[in-house]
């Protein structure tokens, strides 16, 4: 074990190093899940908020080195001082370090005894060689609540119990007016929220592509997605005014131990919380003894020395929450899922959806569940829910392309280019979107002018392509291009498309090949040509996932 001066914090790049490092899947964790239960209650009020954390060892001297989650700190500050000998001393037997758990996983630093708030750190410290065992049942636990402003709390919460899925609908549709999540890749609170998001998505569906869609409609809505906890609740207390709290943070999960921490403080802007039913998790609290633990007997009278009167007093549980569902995912998928949730971004898009109406869109394939449907039928249920993906902030126009008759034009209009939020026809843009997918028919016989489409797509965006915004084409097809009077071959198609790229206006074009009959070589080449990416649905009940890649696809750093 390293000298006890050596215990100190890492820096704060070093977490994001390990953390990136260690998540190589962009695949949201999608499992199902139930629970049930009640939160809201007046219990005694906590004596205990967040501690700041130490960046380096305050006693060399010390026998036992603890590193504890802010939040319980205090509750083991106390403990270890009942083992001091002279009170003048500031430094006793035991020192206790409070650090968020992200730092001392990724820390190679040892503390002989570590109590982070979540059983998933030591897990994630394993992966990385930090040697690490849990010492019986958890100490505390403190379920993850959503909290709001009293103003808006009675939205989210019926009968004192919330719902990530009816959060999702309200954000989407524009009732609620902010929702914040802490950083799901360096808070125990926003590492886990991402995994409930999920888990209560899974439940509303048997397609996992869907479900994966519903989750990233909640992330493309969150007016911030790396909150620190702490500083929201003392941004909080010190607003005093509701209505700005309401829209600029809206709503937020925390633990209900940070909640009552905070309600206790009898601030201005008064908060209530809710249990999600539909995604309840536990932050857990467990006790982990290093393998080079230099005092064992002074490990377990530590233990002891944490009462349960203690961490009820500072608002935590003593008992696991009932109905909270275990936290099953493997270390590497929770990481993965924390991982694509940060690493999305919110920019200005400018997109034009190209979507095959030829007549295989027509054939029928089994669907997630076991239904038999047509590949027509799953589009028009995975695109009406896709539409709900756009940010404000997006223009966007989508055509259909296909050639029914050999007069007919490549493509038709369904929706006109313009902002998500500007009006088409008596709606926003975005319920046009939705109403066209829903109304989506591919005729038969109709062929399928792929190419000549996607030229005229990029022609259209071109001028479009503006500073500060990311402008692509966007194209779903279930086949090759031919059987149209505008067929041509592969070869002319991409020797039109390399010679009217601009480097200074460039449109990327993300292609989605859908079903087994596509043509990948074709979409992979027209992608790469314009700097975008092509996604396979070989496999039809694929297609949701395959538009959840694509979008995430848009919406990453460039």
């Amino acid at each position: 074990m390293d000298e006890p001066n050596s215990h100190r914090s890492p820096d704060g790049g070093g977490v994001g190093r390990f953390l990136l490092a260690a998540a190589i899947v962009l695949m949201l964790v999608a499992v199902a899940g139930a629970t049930t239960w009640w939160m809201y209650s007046r219990e005694p009020a906590p004596t205990a908020g967040p501690a700041p954390a130490a960046s380096a060892s305050q006693c060399p001297d010390a026998d036992l080195v603890v590193a504890a989650a802010p939040e319980i700190a205090p509750v083991v500050q106390a403990a270890a001082r009942t083992f001091d000998d002279d009170s003048s001393d500031k430094c006793g037997p035991i020192e206790v370090i409070a650090e968020e758990p992200s730092v001392t996983a990724a820390s190679s630093v040892k503390y002989d005894v570590w109590i982070p708030s979540s059983s998933k750190w030591v897990d994630l410290a394993g992966t990385r060689g930090a040697a690490y065992d849990i010492d019986g049942e958890p100490l505390a636990h403190s379920p993850i609540v959503l909290a709001a402003p009293s103003t808006l709390a009675d939205q989210i919460a019926k009968g004192g119990q919330a719902s990530w899925a009816k959060l999702t609908a309200g954000v989407a549709a524009g009732q609620i007016p902010a929702v914040t999540m802490a950083d799901a890749q360096t808070t125990t609170v926003g590492m886990l929220s991402v995994y409930a998001v999920n888990r209560a998505m899974a439940r509303t569906t048997p397609d996992a592509g869907i479900a994966q869609l519903r989750a990233l409609t909640l992330r493309s809505r969150l007016t911030d997605a790396a909150a620190n906890p702490a500083k929201l609740m003392t941004r909080i207390a010190e607003d005093w005014n509701t209505n700005s709290v309401t829209a600029g943070i809206g709503v937020f999960p925390t633990t209900e131990q940070q909640l009552k921490a905070y309600q206790a403080g009898k601030h201005t802007v008064q908060l209530k919380g809710a249990p999600p039913v539909d995604g309840l998790v536990d932050a857990d609290y467990p006790f982990a003894i290093a393998h080079n633990n230099r005092d064992a007997e002074l490990t377990k009278r530590l233990r002891a020395a944490i009462t349960k009167t203690s961490l009820t007093g500072a608002g935590f549980r003593t008992s696991p929450t009932p109905n909270a569902m275990p936290v099953i995912a493997e270390p590497q998928e929770l990481l993965a899922s924390s991982t694509m949730w940060a690493g999305y971004k919110n920019l200005t898009t400018q997109v034009l959806l190209l979507i095959d109406a030829s007549g295989s869109m027509n054939q029928k394939i089994t669907a997630p569940g076991g239904r038999t449907t047509t590949r027509a039928a799953l589009l028009r249920q995975s695109g009406g829910i896709a539409a709900e993906l756009f940010a404000e902030d997006t223009s966007v126009g989508m055509w259909f392309f296909g050639q029914p008759t050999p007069a007919s034009p490549a493509h038709v209009e369904a929706v006109s280019f313009g902002p998500i939020t500007g009006a088409v026809k008596g709606k926003t843009r975005r319920e046009a979107l939705g109403a066209a997918m829903a109304g989506y028919k591919a005729a038969d016989n109709s062929g399928t002018p792929l190419y000549q489409s996607v030229l005229d797509g990029v022609d259209e965006m071109r001028p479009k392509v503006q500073q500060g915004a990311v402008t692509l084409v966007v194209v779903l097809t279930d086949g090759v291009d031919g059987e149209s009077t505008f067929t041509m071959t592969q070869a002319e198609f991409m020797q039109k498309l390399t010679a009217g790229q601009d480097p200074n206006r460039p449109v990327p074009v993300l292609a989605v090949g859908y079903g087994p009959d596509v043509d990948m070589k074709a979409l992979n080449d027209m992608s790469n040509a314009t700097g975008g990416k092509a996604f396979a649905a070989t496999n039809p009940a694929d297609l949701s996932s395959a538009i959840a890649k694509a979008f995430l696809a848009a919406h990453a750093p460039r």
